[in-house]
């Protein structure tokens, strides 16, 4: 950024780093293109309608937002610096930095046929062990087996990189000086802040789901959410501009899995669904 002051940047990708970067680009007064294949952004937690809220908003700071291509090759300037990205629909962009933030997979396969692996990461216990002794697994590559849902569970997102290894140091401890710790309980739980706005999501997002609170981009000071609703129970809840209290409201929900009559008066109900649990 300081290399290119106030230049063009150009983020490929509309997940986390596509969105937090595009953000930081902005405040550093870069002139920001964010480019995905996606019908819109966050797509593997974000519905529609919360979506809408984020494009639109940083649609009105200023950044530019290309949906349904991607890159597909990009051109140099004589000292080798990126000049241009070339986009899969046959626009050409121009560009002093390119972000390219489209995921990533675990990298396991230095442990092929040593340590057993599942879902895709290396299989861990709940101290995160794997199945060889004494080496142990943390964060996005583990496997590990999730209490709340009963099933081996793989996490993408700091916050469990951060208790898994915490749990791995515990366990590792308590076990050379011969004591217990208890098994790990994880609440997958995700969290962003971008400008002056900030989400928390907990739970599960798979169900049917139920917006509440006023989404649109424009509101002076944006508060709304999703409740995922699954065999009658809310599994997964989003939330947009809460409060402390608040946002330990909707992390009581998605734990406690309370049941839901009535899908439509939810939508009603709001927030207050929540703070009441």
């Amino acid at each position: 950024m300081q290399a290119k002051k106030d230049g063009k940047a150009v983020v490929v990708g509309g997940g986390y780093i596509g969105l937090e970067l595009s953000a930081a680009l902005k405040i550093n007064n870069f002139d920001v293109t964010m480019v995905y294949p996606e019908p819109w952004c966050m797509p593997r937690l974000f519905t529609a309608g919360i979506a809408h809220f984020y494009e639109g908003y940083y649609a009105s700071k200023g950044i530019n937002i290309v949906k349904g291509t991607v890159a597909s090759g990009f051109d140099a300037d004589a000292n080798g610096d990126v000049s241009v990205v070339k986009l899969k629909d046959g626009r050409v962009l121009d560009a002093d930095i390119v972000i390219v933030g489209v995921g990533g997979r675990p990298l396991t396969g230095l442990f092929k046929g040593q340590v057993e692996e599942d879902k895709g990461g290396l299989k861990t216990d709940t101290f995160f062990e794997t199945s060889v002794a004494g080496v142990y697994a943390i964060g996005d590559v583990a496997t590990f087996p999730m209490k709340l849902y009963n099933e081996p569970r793989r996490v993408e997102h700091v916050d469990h990189a951060r208790k898994s290894a915490e749990q791995a140091v515990k366990a590792i401890k308590a076990k050379e000086s011969g004591e217990s710790v208890a098994e790990y309980d994880y609440l997958p739980y995700f969290y962003s802040r971008s400008f002056d706005v900030a989400w928390q999501f907990y739970g599960e997002n798979v169900g049917e789901t139920v917006l509440f609170g006023d989404n649109d981009p424009a509101v002076a000071k944006p508060k709304f959410g999703t409740y995922w609703v699954k065999d009658g129970k809310v599994i997964g809840v989003f939330l947009e501009g809460g409060s402390a209290d608040e946002n330990q409201a909707i992390a009581k929900v998605a734990r406690a899995q309370p049941p839901v009559a009535d899908v439509e008066a939810l939508g009603k109900e709001g927030l207050d669904f929540a703070t009441k649990i």
